[in-house]
């Protein structure tokens, strides 16, 4: 696939389209490694999922966030006081806002060691996990060293462009981490009902589906047709995995991550850019 017009020169793309009921398939660089962020929060809520059909979870049982809780960001990491909700919620706001603090605590539910062996039950074979959000924060905190959030805050924004993109983070071969054709078989196996029990499948697409960040993929696709998907940032890095289901029944899933050389890129012409090379792809797959 050569490089989409919506690209510029300056930026990195990977990207993989997948036709789910065909398996036809288009893509730039998708089989190489690539940091996948919070897109690892697939496989979380689908583990969460599948121990819930099992009868292994109770997704009603309570669980108390206090403030050692709390990872920042989105959602509940932002609340003042202790916060009082259930598994289901917690991958609810895990998926709907991409909420740290919420996938760090079903993480310890479900157990850490468990996402990477789905990974492997399911044939991801390149696809890493090497921990949670807290785990990701902890690699940060370190290779800047900082000893808490304050001491972080006030080093990362004197760091260099090239300085940053040393963290392990940004390292496929350290942090968590995937191909986009990996991506994309893990969300066929999900639409599919191949990745569990139905029941469980069918939570991660509804759960999907509520996600509230709309300026990827969403924002690329005409009126009518259904986006659901799962976003992941970091400075100058920007991706996300979803599906598209067009009226005519057409479903094509989609992982596509940008890179750009100036971390301080405006982030929405970034995510734009994203959705349109996306939607660029698909519109190949539907002419053939």
């Amino acid at each position: 696939m050569s490089r989409p017009p919506t690209v510029p020169d300056d930026a990195e793309y990977w990207l993989h389209a997948r036709d789910i009921d065909s398996g036809r398939c288009t893509g730039h660089r998708s089989g190489e490694p690539v940091v996948i962020g919070s897109i690892f929060k697939i496989l979380l809520v689908l583990e969460y999922a599948r121990q819930v059909a099992a009868g292994a979870l109770d997704p009603a049982e309570r669980v108390l966030l206090g403030p050692g809780d709390r990872l920042g960001g989105w959602g509940t990491g932002g609340c003042a006081d202790d916060v009082e909700l259930s598994l289901r919620d917690l991958a609810y706001f895990t998926m709907s806002v991409s909420d740290n603090t919420a996938a760090d605590a079903l993480m310890r539910r479900v157990g850490p060691d468990l996402v990477p062996l789905l990974a492997a039950e399911l044939g991801l074979t390149r696809t890493r996990v090497t921990g949670g959000p807290r785990d990701q924060l902890s690699s940060m905190f370190a290779d800047v060293g900082a000893a808490d959030d304050a001491a972080f805050a006030r080093i990362f924004p004197t760091l260099t462009d090239d300085q940053v993109r040393r963290l392990r983070i940004y390292d496929p071969e350290q942090t968590t981490s995937s191909t986009p054709e990996e991506i994309t078989r893990l969300l066929r196996m999900i639409w599919q009902d191949a990745a569990g029990p139905a029941e469980a499948c069918a939570t991660v697409r509804a759960l999907m589906a509520r996600q509230m960040f709309w300026t990827r993929l969403a924002a690329a696709f005409p009126a009518g047709v259904r986006v659901s998907g799962k976003t992941g940032t970091l400075p100058g890095l920007h991706m996300e995995a979803g599906v598209a289901e067009y009226p005519d029944g057409g479903r094509y899933a989609l992982a596509v991550f940008v890179r750009t050389r100036n971390l301080a890129t405006a982030r929405l012409d970034v995510d734009m850019m994203l959705g349109r090379a996306a939607a660029d792809a698909v519109r190949r797959l539907r002419d053939e």
